[in-house]
């Protein structure tokens, strides 16, 4: 049994069965790769499924390469180099000595253990010294290492994507001239990279100019630009081969650097196009291996992984921070994590084809022997690498804590039940008073707007993963709201209601596009909340066992309309919104606003037995300007 060989239908299928390993991934926590390349392995060589060479034909490959052209410069796109403070050298340490080290590992241990030509050894050692984006950057939200570490591995992993294809390429046409009399292949490599990176900036630069200026209509950027990058690879690969990757990364660069440049909607584009083409290419190259390429490697193929993993990595990682201010925990998880990705099975799936029309021996196992590195590579590095970074303690935390914007009684309260909930809690407010008052309660407080330029250089949002929009300004909840949505998800944002009668004026209403999910009942809005609370009434919090379960709360307080919150066994908080979403069981905890005459000391927590003595607050808005 196939697939139909309507190419229509089967992109339908891998499209879909791509965007489900995404949620999977997503839903239990995993590297996306993982769930992508069993799907193609089951899917190919497997059940016989799919044969995306007969499906696709000619186009397989021109669709890879442009697919990979899109995700590269999607990678560069996110590099500032602002980012690189007090790293930049072991960056550029990695994508040359390291590259360099890499290589020559790779390629003894092939020489050796398959008796691969030097040649061809050294081709497949190019080929596989690249780590990639597409395997990087899924891993690093899964391990979540250091702020620094995470960022260099970010900048390796994309910049290293050009260089080892267009170092491939240098010792591929090397391998098929037979010699060296015609070109250098130092001179060679330079001539592609100093082409394709005039190219790649020329672009950036125009690009950005039309973005900077305005010229393009805001319906045709997003587009504008993905044609840009596409007709920018074709333009560098004819010029020269592969000098095309070398172009979209520069181009990425300097549209990233660009000051002005608005990059927030390409990014957001970008970023949703590169998981549709990340989810169909790994399943589509998984599909095209043969088992019985992968028997012929025997246990020379071990011999390889081992050296890639133990000897090539972290002597590289070595090399490239020897003098540096890295610490060694943080330089044996750089020594570890190198997972390979999808240019390296794109350009040996290329060569591997080209190999064998030239009749040259070994060019028949270049695809098994890379697509073996790929997963088994992907597979070690995503189950152990958050593992190791915990032992290490370079791994940051969950990102269970909370950022409230707003100084207010509700916020502060709030605040205070969380924190002393062992809840991670940020308090952001411009209002010096209402912060210093925050602060006193041993509030950890954010003295200036959570939305200014301040706040995104020195805000530590660490172990954070979830807005609470609190202030009287449904503007600043707004703008909180936006800014926040795409670090921490649109399902972790939310916002206060608001009384119709204080924000009935046209001008203080914000469009439901713009602000999170509404937090609490309709009736608790922010407005009630702060006058019960200067009332007296108490925010109690109660914890649920056999004895006292949830319903039994449920029927003293007649409704959910005063709980405000749950705080899971885990630590995690689940405010209660309009779909709340989460099902509370033994030990579980809620907070609610009591009722003046309830006596529920019994089961009531200290945390929610504060007094709510509160101090005047200043005449005026909440935030200051």
């Amino acid at each position: 049994m196939t697939l139909p060989n309507d190419p229509a239908v089967v992109l339908s299928f891998i499209i879909a069965a791509g965007i489900a390993a995404q949620w999977l991934a997503a839903r239990f926590r995993f590297p996306s790769i993982l769930p992508l390349l069993l799907i193609g392995f089951i899917a190919g060589p497997i059940s016989g499924l799919l044969n995306p060479d007969a499906v696709f034909g000619d186009l397989l490959l021109p669709g890879v390469q442009l697919g990979v052209a899109v995700i590269l410069f999607e990678g560069a796109l996110t590099l500032r180099f602002a980012d690189l403070k007090g790293a930049g050298n072991i960056v550029l340490r990695l994508i040359t000595i390291g590259v360099l080290t890499t290589v020559v590992v790779i390629a003894i241990a092939t020489h050796i253990a398959l008796d691969f030509p030097w040649s061809l050894a050294i081709l497949f050692g190019a080929i596989t010294c690249v780590s990639g984006p597409t395997v990087i950057i899924p891993l690093l939200r899964a391990v979540r290492p250091s702020e620094r570490l995470s960022k260099v591995l970010h900048w390796e992993g994309i910049l290293i994507d050009a260089i080892g294809a267009v170092l491939a390429v240098v010792v591929f046409e090397v391998i098929v001239s037979g010699s060296m009399e015609n070109a250098s292949p130092v001179l060679s490599l330079a001539k592609l990279f100093i082409l394709g990176g005039l190219v790649g900036v020329v672009a950036g630069f125009l690009v950005g100019q039309l973005l900077k200026r305005h010229i393009l209509p805001d319906f045709l950027r997003n587009v504008a630009t993905l044609s840009a990058v596409l007709l920018t690879f074709v333009l560098a690969n004819m010029i020269g081969h592969e000098g095309g990757l070398v172009a979209v990364t520069t181009m990425g660069l300097v549209m990233a650097n660009m000051k002005g440049m608005p990059r927030d909607g390409i990014l957001d584009f970008k970023e949703s196009l590169s998981v549709l083409l990340i989810s169909s290419l790994f399943i589509v190259l998984a599909a095209r291996i043969e088992l019985e390429s992968l028997a012929l490697l025997g246990p020379g193929l071990v011999v390889i992984l081992l050296a890639i993993l133990f000897i090539a990595r972290p002597l590289a990682a070595l090399v490239s921070s020897l003098g540096s201010d890295m610490p060694w925990r943080e330089r044996a998880l750089l020594g570890w994590m190198a997972p390979r990705g999808i240019v390296a099975a794109a350009v040996s799936a290329l060569f591997g084809l080209r190999l064998e029309d030239a009749g040259i021996s070994g060019g028949e196992l270049l695809v098994p022997l890379t697509f073996s590195v790929i997963v088994v590579t992907v597979v070690v590095h995503s189950l152990t690498s958050r593992p190791l970074a915990q032992i290490l303690k370079v791994a940051e935390p969950e990102a269970h804590g909370v950022l409230i914007v707003g100084g207010n009684l509700v916020a502060v309260k709030i605040a205070e039940i969380l924190k002393n909930n062992q809840i991670k809690v940020l308090l952001a407010d411009p209002n010096w008073l209402q912060a210093r008052r925050a602060r006193m309660l041993g509030i950890p407080t954010f003295f200036g707007s959570a939305v200014s330029e301040y706040a995104d250089r020195k805000m530590d949002l660490v172990g954070l993963g979830m807005l609470l929009a609190l202030s009287r300004r449904s503007s600043l909840n707004a703008l909180a709201c936006l800014r926040y949505r795409q670090e921490f998800g649109s399902a972790n944002v939310y916002t206060a209601r608001r009384n119709p009668k204080n924000i009935d004026r046209e001008q203080e209403t914000v469009s439901f596009s713009f602000r999170g999910r509404l937090l609490f009942k309709e009736s608790m809005t922010l407005d009630r909340l702060e006058e019960e609370l200067e009332q007296g009434r108490k925010i109690h919090l109660t914890r649920f066992s056999d004895d006292f379960p949830f319903d039994t709360l449920l029927k003293k307080l007649g409704s959910t309309d005063p709980m405000l919150f749950a705080l899971s066994p885990q630590g995690k908080l689940h405010p209660f919104a309009e779909e709340p979403g989460f099902t509370i069981t033994k030990g579980w905890k809620v907070a609610y606003l009591a009722a003046e005459d309830t006596k529920m000391a019994e089961q009531d927590e200290r945390d929610g037995k504060r007094s709510n003595d509160w101090p005047a607050e200043p005449n005026g808005s909440e935030a200051s300007a």
